[in-house]
């Protein structure tokens, strides 16, 4: 007796709220939806009826909607890459349409971090790890650049300033006085010889005495 009281309670229940929600009047929902940091539309919504036995609806590629619906009912808007938003239509409209604005905001999902490797196994990693050229500090850089090689080898490649220019002039000009005031021995000079040979093979020829030259 008691669980037939209670199927025709439960029955009753039922029969009452599908009475109640058939009553609920008709509306016309429509809107658009747009990135709420953007002011950007964003297309092909979908859009559940969570009320009405999850009926589907989309957006078009303006963001624009508009379908059939209940007062009271309860409607999501889904998209990927964005957070859904909930509307629920209000009862006792004056209007048989209702027209709302739809805002949808990015959806920030934080992963968590990866590390890739570019090497397979464990053995690959420490061949390179012994073969690795480690790069100089400070301190060596400023030695090598210091060296008396590498200096050397900047002086070679840099062009003369304003001093070292003087200073080649004055030494141009020091050597033209040192050879000006030189005073020439042609005793010295192998060409004066050979002309003084030449001039006393030709006086003793002259005066016919032979030469032993």
């Amino acid at each position: 007796m008691r669980r037939l009281l209670f199927i025709l309670m439960m029955l009753t229940t039922a029969s009452v709220f599908a009475q109640q929600k058939a009553e609920r009047p008709l509306v016309q929902f429509s809107g658009v939806v747009i990135n709420a940091d953007s002011s950007g539309v964003v297309p092909y919504v979908t859009i559940t009826n969570l009320s009405y036995g999850k009926q589907i609806n989309l957006a078009n590629y303006k963001g624009y909607f508009s379908f059939v619906a209940h007062e009271q009912d309860t409607i999501r808007f889904t998209s990927i890459g964005y957070a859904s938003a909930t509307v629920v239509i209000p009862a006792r409209l004056t209007e048989k349409s209702y027209t709302v604005q739809i805002k949808l905001s990015a959806a920030i999902t934080h992963l968590p971090q990866v590390r890739i490797f570019p090497w397979a196994t464990t053995d690959e990693f420490h061949k390179d790890l012994l073969s690795m050229k480690i790069a100089d500090d400070d301190l060596e850089i400023a030695r090598k650049n210091l060296s008396g090689a590498s200096i050397a080898a900047l002086n070679k490649t840099l062009p003369y300033d304003g001093q070292d220019k003087q200073g080649l002039n004055f030494q141009d000009q020091h050597n033209n006085v040192l050879n000006s005031h030189s005073i020439t021995n042609p005793l010295l000079n192998p060409f004066a010889w050979g002309a003084l040979i030449k001039e006393i093979m030709a006086g003793d020829k002259s005066r016919g005495v032979s030469s032993n030259y």
